[in-house]
């Protein structure tokens, strides 16, 4: 049973499985019949609402949104699977996920509204983050960059539509609400993704399928709120996708590091929360991870200008409890560079707390 504020075992929207053809007939098939099931839902739910004044408008809102964004979604397909991407500027940057992108680095992107696949070359990727951004290797005139949201303005209950290809099905739109901000996830470590733990992340009803990944999330102003990214799982249930619950990546995050990675081919600044230290999980004598051990303290630091030492056991950051250093990567993910925060660590077999002023993440 998962605890307040948890998150059950998730699953990146990998590109595997997504690309079109034979295989994929059946699956486009069930999707469909899937989106036409979720079409008709909200089809009723808007004549309720029309029977008090108000449907119509609403339609007309959503009709506005998906005339005003869609076309600045775009399908990217590797040499390996197919995911979702989001027109960034007017010179062809495409911004999008990085498990997208994996280790490729050419890429045929498909427009909104066109069947023609265009080249694109990879720009730089952060998968610390999951972002990443490609190039169109020959923009075409009338491209149709989006317009990114202040995301701290993203609040509960606000409507969103998710824009992408899910299953291969390009320009598709999915509609729902913003359910939940500031959640804390870890993705699964694949082959395209190193498991990174995204902090902030906007959690939405609106169903976010494989294939979605990179896609827009996207509010009744016209404006990207994040970057659909991950849907969670049901451990008891084989892994399968449970119903209305995914995360997309905040504007501002996907906002600093794509014009970053588009000035100077890496990441400078983060903008993630860090103690300075390099540790791993420590395990007590009956095998049991207890927390994370210091193996090393950066010089001038955050933890060593705090008075941590190497050896030292961080049972606790703030009031989470750390029990590995995965945990402790969790909770410093949701956490801001410059924020104080009080570790507590054992040292020889006794508790202390040090007051830390959180650094920011080095980048490679």
């Amino acid at each position: 049973m998962l605890g307040p504020g948890a998150v059950a075992v998730l699953t990146a929207l990998a590109v595997a499985g997504c690309s079109s053809g034979p295989s994929s007939s059946s699956s486009s098939s069930a999707s469909s019949g899937s989106a036409g099931s979720a079409t008709a839902s909200a089809g009723a739910s808007g004549s309720a609402a029309a029977q008090s004044g108000g449907g119509n408008q609403l339609q007309s809102d959503y009709q506005k949104v998906i005339k005003d964004v869609l076309p600045s979604v775009v399908q990217i397909t590797t040499a390996t699977g197919l995911g979702s991407g989001i027109v960034y500027d007017d010179k062809g940057d495409i911004v999008t996920n990085a498990h997208v992108v994996g280790t490729a680095t050419s890429f045929a992107v498909t427009l909104a509204g066109s069947t023609r696949p265009l080249d694109a070359t990879l720009v730089a990727g952060y998968p610390d983050s999951d972002l990443a951004v490609i190039r169109l290797s020959s923009p075409p005139g009338g491209l149709r960059p989006a317009v990114f949201a202040d995301s701290t303005k993203v609040e509960l209950g606000q409507i969103t539509l998710a824009m992408g290809s899910p299953l291969g099905l390009s320009s598709s739109v999915t509609q729902g609400i913003v359910s939940a901000t500031g959640r804390t996830v870890s993705e699964p470590r694949t082959e395209g993704s190193p498991g990174a733990v995204i902090g902030n992340m906007v959690q939405t009803s609106a169903a976010i399928n494989p294939g979605n990944s990179g896609g827009a999330l996207v509010n009744l102003d016209s404006r990207v709120i994040g970057i659909n990214t991950l849907a969670a799982t049901e451990p008891e249930a084989n892994g399968a996708a449970a119903p209305g619950i995914g995360f997309a990546i905040p504007a501002s995050t996907v906002t600093s590091i794509a014009d970053q990675l588009i000035k100077d081919g890496k990441v400078t600044n983060s903008g993630r929360a860090a103690l300075g230290i390099t540790a791993r999980t420590y395990f007590d004598q009956d095998y049991r991870p207890a927390g994370a051990v210091v193996v090393a303290v950066t010089a001038g630091g955050p933890a060593a200008s705090a008075g941590l030492q190497p050896g030292d056991v961080i049972t606790r950051i703030g009031d989470t409890p750390v029990d590995s250093l995965n945990s402790l990567t969790t909770a410093l993910a949701s956490l801001a560079p410059g924020s104080k925060v009080t570790v507590t660590y054992s040292r020889d077999g006794r508790s202390a707390t040090a007051e830390v002023t959180l650094g920011t993440l080095a980048t490679p």
